[in-house]
C-alpha cells in the first residue's frame, strides 16, 4: 500500500490523539513522532481529521493531473455526489464549466456509475440467495473487512466501487479516454492505484479548491435539476438503500456508518447473532461520504450537507447501459499484516516497567489511544508504542520524584498561591517553625506562621529575594530565605535554609572578638599608665640630681 497519508515531522507534538482516534490503531510511535504503519492502515482518514497540528496530509495528485492534461488524449472527471456538499449552492454544471477551464475535457457524476452498482446489488440479491450481502462501494470499509474480518470477506459484495463503474463506462464511451476522479476520500487513491487501468488519477476536494485558487477561478452558486438523478443519495448513510428496489426476497435493508459501527456489526456477523437475510450498507464515515475526512476536517456541517444532497437528488434512476456480470466483478482477498503477538511473559514484563504490578495498577483510562494497558503492553512489545505514552504512569512517577526531592531536600520549601495561603509545606519547614503535622496549617493563611511581608512584595512590587538572611524571632531561628513567583502555576514559592547555627557561631566569635578587643584595650592603658609613672619618677630623679650637681659646682668654684 501506497503512502498515500504522510507525516510533517515538525509538526507532530506527540500528543496521541491521532492513536486514540484511529479504529484499527494503525500509528507507531517512536522517537516521540507518529509514524503510519502503511499495511496495517484503512485510510478512513480519522488521524488527518483529528490532528490539531495538522501533522497528517494526504499525497498531492494535481502533479499527476497536470501530466494527463498534456497528452493528447481526453480527460474526463467522475464528481463525487457530495460534491454538493462541499461547495455550496454549486451544480454539476458549474462545476463542469470550472473544470473545463482547468483544461478537463467533460465531467460526469460519479452517481452514474452508482446506478450501475445499485442494478448489480439488486440483481445478487434477486438471482443468488445469499444470506448475508454487506456493500462494497467504501474502499476503506474493504479493507477492513480484508486485514481484520477475513472470515466475513465471503458478506462483501464481488462488485465494483461507482468509482470505478463510472470510470470504465467512460473508457467505453470515449475513445482513449483518461478518467480522474474527484471526491471527498482519502482510500479512493488507493483503489485506484490497486485496481489498474480503472481510474487514471485521484484528487480530493481540498486539492481541487487549492487548484481552482490557483488558477483564480471562482465557482458561481447555480443550481440544476434532473428527475434522472436518484443516485446522487449515494453519498449519505442509507443512501445506497434509498435508490434500491425494496424487499427483494424477503431481505432485510440496513445501513451503518461509521469504522467502530461497522466492527461491531462485522462482529456480529462472526458471531452468528444475524439471522435474517439482510443487505448491510457500510460505510467506514460517520454520515457516509459526505463526513469523508476531508469534508469533515474543513467543511462538517451534517445536517446542512444532508440537505443539500436531498434536494438536490431526483427521483429517478440514470438511464445506464448495465455492463456485463464479468465486467462488474471485483474480487476480494485477505491482505496480511498481523504482527507476531508477544507471549505472556514478555507482556507482564512490559506491565511491570509500566508500574502496572497489580490489577488496580491497570487504569485502562485510554488517554495513551489504547483501550487498554494490556493492549497498550502489546503494542509495546511490537514496537508500535512507548513506555512514555502511559500519561497516568508519568504523572505518577513525575510526582513520586518531586515529592522524593521536596520531603528531602534540607532546606526548608513552603509553596503558597496568591491568597497566599499555604499549598505545600516540607519536613524541613516544620522544623524551623515547629510545626507538628503539614495539615495543621495546609490552606490557611500565611500570616499564621510566617511574617507574609516578604511574600507580599514579591507578588505585588516584583521584588527579588534571593539567600536573604532573616531572624524569625518567634521561632528563634535564623534562615537565609529565597522567594520566588511562579506567575504560570500562580504560586509563591520559599526556601529557607536553616543558618541559625551559623549565626550563633558568627556572635560567640564577634563576642570573642570584643572581649579580646578589651582585654587588649585594658592592657595597653595598664601598660601606658605604668610608663606614665616610669617617666614621672625619672624626671624627679634627674632634677634632684641636676640640683645637687650644680651645688657640687658651685661649692668647688667658691674654693
Amino acid at each position: 500500500m501506497s503512502n498515500w497519508l504522510t507525516l510533517k515531522k515538525s509538526n507532530c507534538k506527540n500528543c496521541y490523539k491521532c492513536i486514540r482516534h484511529c479504529p484499527v490503531k494503525a500509528i507507531r510511535f517512536s522517537g516521540n513522532q507518529a509514524h503510519i504503519i502503511g499495511n496495517e492502515c484503512i485510510l478512513c482518514g480519522q488521524c488527518f481529521v483529528v490532528c490539531p497540528q495538522n501533522a497528517k496530509e494526504i499525497a498531492d495528485g494535481i502533479e499527476k493531473c497536470k501530466v494527463l492534461l498534456q497528452g493528447d488524449n481526453p480527460v474526463v472527471v467522475s464528481l463525487a455526489p457530495s460534491f454538493i456538499a462541499n461547495y455550496d449552492g454549486v451544480g454539476i454544471d458549474i462545476m463542469r464549466e470550472a473544470l473545463q477551464k482547468l483544461g478537463f475535457y467533460d465531467v460526469e457524476e460519479t452517481a452514474i456509475g452508482a446506478t450501475i452498482v445499485k442494478n448489480e446489488y439488486e440483481r445478487i440479491l434477486r438471482e443468488e440467495n445469499r444470506d448475508i450481502l454487506i456493500s462494497s462501494c467504501c474502499h476503506s470499509l474493504n479493507l477492513l473487512i480484508q486485514k481484520y474480518f477475513p472470515a466475513e470477506l465471503k458478506y462483501l459484495a464481488d462488485v465494483v466501487s461507482p468509482m470505478q463503474a463510472h470510470c470504465m463506462d467512460i473508457k467505453k464511451r470515449i475513445p482513449n479516454a483518461k478518467t480522474v476522479f474527484i471526491g471527498p476520500c482519502v482510500a479512493k487513491k488507493d483503489e485506484a492505484e490497486y485496481y489498474e487501468g480503472i481510474v487514471d488519477a485521484v484528487l480530493t476536494f481540498e486539492e481541487l479548491t487549492g487548484w481552482l485558487k490557483s488558477e483564480k477561478i471562482e465557482l458561481k452558486q447555480e443550481i440544476d435539476s434532473r428527475k434522472d438523478s436518484l443516485a446522487r443519495f449515494f453519498p449519505t448513510t442509507g443512501g445506497i438503500l434509498k435508490t434500491m428496489e425494496p424487499n427483494i426476497n424477503g431481505y432485510t435493508y440496513m445501513a451503518i456508518d461509521g469504522v467502530e459501527n461497522c466492527m461491531a456489526a462485522l462482529r456480529d456477523i462472526e458471531s452468528g447473532n444475524i439471522k435474517n437475510k439482510c443487505f448491510i450498507e457500510m460505510s467506514s464515515c460517520s454520515g457516509s461520504c459526505i463526513g469523508g475526512p476531508v469534508m469533515e476536517k474543513y467543511h462538517r456541517s451534517p445536517v446542512k450537507d444532508y440537505a443539500a444532497v436531498a434536494n438536490y437528488a431526483g427521483t429517478e434512476n440514470f438511464d445506464v447501459i448495465q455492463p456485463d456480470i464479468d465486467e462488474t466483478h471485483k474480487s476480494f482477498t485477505y491482505i496480511e499484516h498481523r504482527l507476531a503477538v508477544p507471549s505472556d511473559m514478555e507482556i507482564e514484563n512490559v506491565l511491570r516497567k509500566m508500574g502496572k504490578t497489580k490489577p488496580s495498577d491497570h487504569l485502562n483510562c485510554g488517554s495513551c489511544g489504547y483501550n487498554t494497558c494490556r493492549e497498550k503492553a502489546i503494542a509495546i512489545c511490537q514496537g508500535k508504542a512507548e513506555y512514555s505514552m502511559c500519561l497516568p504512569f508519568l504523572k505518577e512517577r513525575a510526582e513520586s520524584f518531586s515529592d522524593t526531592i521536596v520531603k528531602n531536600t534540607p532546606n526548608g520549601l513552603i509553596v503558597l498561591n496568591e491568597e497566599l495561603e499555604v499549598q505545600q509545606i516540607n519536613d524541613a519547614a516544620r522544623a524551623i517553625m515547629n510545626i507538628r503535622s503539614a495539615s495543621d496549617v495546609l490552606g490557611d493563611q500565611v500570616i499564621r506562621i510566617l511574617d507574609p511581608t516578604a511574600f507580599v512584595n514579591v507578588l505585588t512590587k516584583g521584588e527579588k529575594v534571593r539567600n536573604q538572611r532573616t531572624y524569625l524571632a518567634e521561632y528563634n531561628r535564623y534562615v537565609e530565605q529565597t522567594i520566588v513567583h511562579e506567575k504560570d502555576s500562580h504560586l509563591l514559592i520559599g526556601i529557607m535554609r536553616d543558618v541559625t547555627d551559623e549565626e550563633e557561631a558568627r556572635e560567640r566569635k564577634e563576642n570573642i572578638c570584643h572581649q579580646t578587643a578589651e582585654v587588649a584595650d585594658k592592657v595597653v592603658e595598664k601598660q601606658m599608665r605604668i610608663v606614665q609613672e616610669i617617666a614621672s619618677l625619672l624626671g624627679e630623679t634627674a632634677a634632684e640630681t641636676k640640683i645637687a650637681l650644680s651645688k657640687l659646682k658651685e661649692s668647688i668654684s667658691d674654693e
